[in-house]
């Protein structure tokens, strides 16, 4: 199949090394420095160029902000058969562009990324597809997670932004309150330093991404949730209630296990 991967930053160029063996590749990129460590596949650099390639398949691969301006940037240039693709973790207006854009689609939502994941080895992380997507789109990508050996679900638009605002609002929040409140420490614990690890990779992030994950109508609430158990937690400290802890920490030892 003749593939064409929008962006070589870090997930573009993870998707043009899985594909380039198996398919004929291609990587749209205006940044030449960003094609440096591309290989195995036709590096191009204007839209323009895309109609000699004919891609049956498109994977949108650029920042988030620009997900929907990339995608308009090559239709003009694409064959009517050719699926066009998102990877992006904020879904928000995406499905009404679908609508009106005339090209068969897929979307999905790689539930990792390369500051986190292990990315030769896989096999505990989770992606969606989005069940409103074409049939074939949805096929290829399905055959494509289940090599990678990911956990596959199924959800609708509104079922992913529901998702999300759970398992990426609740510790994006988290982990920004944190950041916001530490200070220098000369010889800080273990738990401290893995919290800051995760604080550092969270904040290398695009400021677009974690805007867009917290923006997400259905974070507000999740925030609330934080609020809430936090002023039963002060609560129970602030009377130094031992019964109420022990109880407190049974409770959230339940949910996790």
């Amino acid at each position: 199949m003749k593939i064409l991967i929008l962006g070589a930053g870090k997930m573009g160029s993870f998707f043009t090394d899985l594909l380039s063996f198996d398919h004929e590749v291609a990587v749209l990129e205006s940044d030449p420095k960003r094609m440096r460590f591309i290989y195995n596949a036709l590096r191009l650099e204007k839209p323009e160029q895309i109609k000699d390639f004919a891609p049956e398949l498109v994977i949108n691969c650029v920042t988030l902000n620009y997900t929907i301006e990339a995608f308009k940037a090559v239709l003009p240039y694409l064959q009517p058969y050719c699926i066009i693709s998102d990877i992006a973790s904020v879904k928000t207006n995406l499905q009404e562009f679908y609508k009106t854009c005339g090209f068969p689609y897929v979307s999905t939502h790689p539930m990792f990324g390369p500051t986190f994941a292990r990315m030769g080895n896989l096999e505990k992380e989770n992606t969606i597809i989005i069940s409103e997507s074409d049939h074939l789109g949805k096929v290829f990508f399905r055959d494509l997670y289940a090599k990678l050996h990911l956990n596959i679900f199924e959800y609708t638009f509104d079922e992913h932004d529901r998702v999300v605002a759970y398992s990426l609002g609740i510790p994006f929040a988290s982990t920004m309150v944190f950041a916001a409140i530490m200070k220098h420490q000369d010889a800080p614990g273990t738990t401290f330093k893995r919290h800051m690890k995760i604080a550092r990779g969270l904040l290398s992030e695009d400021d677009y991404l974690l805007t867009e994950i917290l923006f997400n109508p259905r974070t507000p609430h999740q925030i609330e949730r934080i609020q809430e158990e936090l002023s039963v937690l002060q609560e129970i400290i602030k009377n130094k209630d031992t019964a109420s802890m022990k109880e407190y920490l049974t409770k959230i030892r339940s949910k996790i296990n």
